[in-house]
């Protein structure tokens, strides 16, 4: 099979290893911005405790983050398509680092939901994955699943190392003082962000800067605005997926170690089961990605939603009758998917939409991801609280996941990967 000349195109604007400086980048910061998030998990227990409150109220801190996070993307893709990536990675890392340092300072929740929901919220938008979508796609135009599947692999690196080093933390010096260190730790990278040849990547590939000149007839106009991209089904079919592949998610992430700790199982082994949810959460996001280019999206997709469905029956199974089979059933089959759909979802956005603002595009898409996991988790919590045990919380993710696939086979859009009408592109008169 002969080369794609695309990536011919690629290779000779930027060269390999700058591509990989990309894709490193990229990296690094999603696992920051998520590792240090999903921490909230063994931060649950210590700070309820801690603080005085119920399971509602500290379960509701993970939904205003959630809820900030989708919030705040939007403004995220703007930034990194208006004003780059320096300017919104150092806004990440920023509002991050001080945000959960602050928190081992809070004596009320109302704290806490400042510094870990709204600070934790802005900090993980500006360093995730809308700002990684639009740099990765102005540089990669083949293999696109393949390559959004690298820095979604993040998510589970983040979990493999941040979640276990914060209950170590903990057990050392207390929630307090792990919540100082782990801030003062991300607020470390911010030199790191500002030396970075940013603007050069920024910029993309010499073959993105054509594309997006032919595509649109003036290199700084964008053939795929919000006001079009919000008129076509595949942005309401995409935000439907993202919206209850969430709430499966988030009904069993936040509670998940708290659920094993209370049905028996110790701290330590209850933090490395989430740890290791995250080391499969890498191998299966890169499967997928790679299975997504080779065998087509919808069957992939569906696979993946059906694991995730086995995954969170083992958990609710698990927290009825503790077992350490079932608990293993169910870190594998909910771990390798977690976080799995991303690259897919991703790369359709790139597919639907060629030559646009992915960030801005992605940036929206991401409303459904943080209201679906703001509501997931409260949801969740709630249901832990009236009921008295975990069976509704989970059984929530199952319905969830169940609707997400369905989004996938009855949209049209999804199914073909192609827009199922022509949308008219915007005009490109030049500005004055």
């Amino acid at each position: 099979m002969s080369e794609d000349p695309r990536s011919r195109t690629d290779e000779a604007d930027a060269g390999r290893t700058f591509l990989a400086v990309i894709l490193i980048l990229t990296f690094v910061m999603n696992t920051i911005g998520r590792g240090v998030t999903e921490a909230f998990a063994v931060f649950l227990l210590p700070v309820q405790d801690g603080l005085g409150v119920t399971r509602s109220e500290i379960t509701l801190t993970y939904s205003i983050y959630m809820l900030a996070n989708g919030c705040t993307a939007p403004f995220a893709g703007q930034l990194i398509d208006r004003l780059g990536a320096r300017i919104t990675y150092g806004i990440g890392v920023l509002s991050l680092g001080v945000g959960y340092f602050l928190a081992g300072y809070a004596t009320h929740i109302s704290h806490y939901y400042i510094c870990v929901g709204l600070l934790g919220g802005i900090g993980a938008a500006s360093l995730g994955m809308v700002v990684a979508s639009s740099l990765l796609s102005r540089w990669f135009v083949n293999r696109i699943g393949s390559v959004m599947s690298l820095p979604y692999a993040a998510v589970g690196a983040g979990m493999i190392a941040i979640p276990p080093l914060a209950q170590l933390l903990i057990e050392w010096y207390g929630w307090r003082t792990a919540h100082q260190l782990i801030g003062a730790g991300v607020l470390a990278f911010f030199p790191f962000v500002m030396m970075l040849p940013l603007g050069r990547i920024t910029m993309g590939s010499m073959a993105w800067r054509e594309r997006r000149a032919t595509l649109s007839g003036d290199a700084q106009r964008n053939p795929w605005p919000l006001s079009i991209v919000v008129r076509t089904g595949a942005f309401w079919g995409l935000f439907a997926a993202y919206l209850f592949t969430s709430i499966a998610a988030y009904a069993v992430l936040p509670q998940s170690v708290a659920a094993l700790i209370e049905s028996g199982f110790a701290p330590l082994l209850a933090a490395g089961a989430f740890g290791m949810m995250g080391l499969l959460s890498t191998l299966g996001i890169l499967a997928i990605g790679w299975m997504s280019d080779r065998f087509g999206r919808l069957i992939t997709v569906t696979l993946s939603y059906l694991m995730s469905i086995a995954g969170a029956l083992a958990l609710i199974a698990t927290v009825l009758h503790p077992s350490m089979i079932l608990l293993y059933t169910f870190v594998i089959c909910f771990g390798l998917m977690q976080g799995a759909r991303g690259p897919i979802l991703v790369a359709l956005v790139s597919v639907l939409y060629p030559g646009g603002g992915v960030g801005s595009i992605f940036g929206a898409l991401s409303l459904g991801l943080g209201f679906g996991a703001a509501f997931g988790s409260w949801a969740s919590g709630l249901l832990h609280q009236v009921v008295g045990g975990y069976t509704a919380s989970f059984g929530l993710a199952v319905l969830s996941s169940t609707a997400g696939m369905l989004v996938f086979l009855l949209v049209p859009s999804l199914r073909r990967e192609r827009l199922s009408r022509p949308v008219p592109i915007a005009p490109t008169t030049k500005p004055r």
